[in-house]
């Protein structure tokens, strides 16, 4: 037992002597001040005054790049692709992301320049002028500020994907085929129909057994299984006659390329009477239905105005 408590206090005595401090972090220095100025001027466009605090030998380097010995961007060609932001960007800001500030490192070793590090956590919001595209991105960035408080190099981090929609959206290019008449707009009118007959076990079995089901009038965080779903719509049955059920105009299946997504829009009239009162309603409805490969329904989303079936 001696041994072991020897053991521990020797290795809680390495631990300690191990640790070593290598400089300084502020929450407030001069360089915070430096790389919030090159932010401010970034969002305006102000390529001048952007210019004006770049050394020279200016690199900015990308954290996400997969080349071992990346070039960096030099001085001149980073002002140039900095002003495409403020020229491209409707509503474009750079922001500290929430419950984040920047630090400054000031280190010891190895900075006979006294150059400080200054980190930064962002949130970067715009609206593309030409294609609409949003972008929403959540930024790291490294900023070497030296003692004359000039930046002499930015490595930064950002979700590169939002520049993805951005690319396909220069061009015009089908995503599926729209179908009015399909086998999967067959079940859906099958579906409704059976509900039109109070047959709610039928109406029930063209959805997959895990299926979610979403109500525009209700939590979206928390779609109802099939069989929350089969409660709520025989209480409907229970509240209200269903006269007859009218289709508007005709369902459209569309069958996407991308994600091979398969879905079923439908418009309906439902015309009700309120066995509370015999209030007759009429209740536009929409559905959209998404399909898997053997013709099931695994979703469906409803929208309706709620408040028509509560009128006095």
């Amino acid at each position: 037992m001696k041994k072991t408590i020897f053991m521990l206090v020797m290795m809680t005595s390495l631990i300690t002597f191990a640790q070593k401090k290598n400089g300084t972090v502020y929450k407030e220095h001069p360089a915070i001040d430096v790389v919030a100025s090159f932010t401010e001027a970034f969002v305006k466009g102000d390529s001048t005054k952007l210019a004006s605090m770049l050394t020279e030998d200016f690199k900015a380097y990308n954290g996400l790049s997969q080349k071992a010995k990346p070039e960096g961007t030099g001085k001149a060609k980073f002002v140039k692709n900095s002003y495409r932001w403020f020229d491209e960007l409707d509503y474009f800001s750079v922001s500290d992301f929430p419950g984040s500030y920047p630090d400054a490192i000031e280190y010891k070793e190895d900075n006979k320049e006294n150059e400080v590090w200054v980190q930064t956590w962002d949130l970067l919001k715009g609206i593309h002028k030409n294609t609409g595209v949003k972008f929403s991105s959540p930024a790291h960035r490294l900023v070497l500020v030296t003692k004359d408080n000039k930046i002499k190099m930015t490595i930064e981090y950002l979700n590169e994907s939002i520049f993805d929609e951005l690319r396909a959206s220069f061009a015009d290019r089908t995503n599926g085929t729209i179908y009015n008449h399909h086998d999967n707009i067959n079940t859906v009118r099958k579906a409704v129909y059976a509900f039109e007959n109070s047959d709610l076990d039928k109406a029930i079995s063209y959805y997959s057994e895990d299926a979610y089901f979403y109500n525009i009038n209700d939590d979206f965080n928390t779609p109802g299984t099939r069989d929350q779903v089969k409660t709520v719509r025989q209480k409907f049955l229970d509240d209200f006659e269903i006269k007859s059920i009218e289709m508007i105009g005709y369902p459209d299946y569309l069958e996407y390329e991308m994600d091979n997504g398969r879905s079923v829009l439908s418009w309906w009239d439902f015309h009700l009477i309120r066995k509370s009162d015999k209030k007759e309603i009429d209740l536009p409805i929409h559905l959209n239905d998404n399909f898997d490969e053997e013709g099931k329904i695994t979703s469906e989303v409803i929208y309706y105005n709620k408040s028509l079936l509560l009128e006095k």
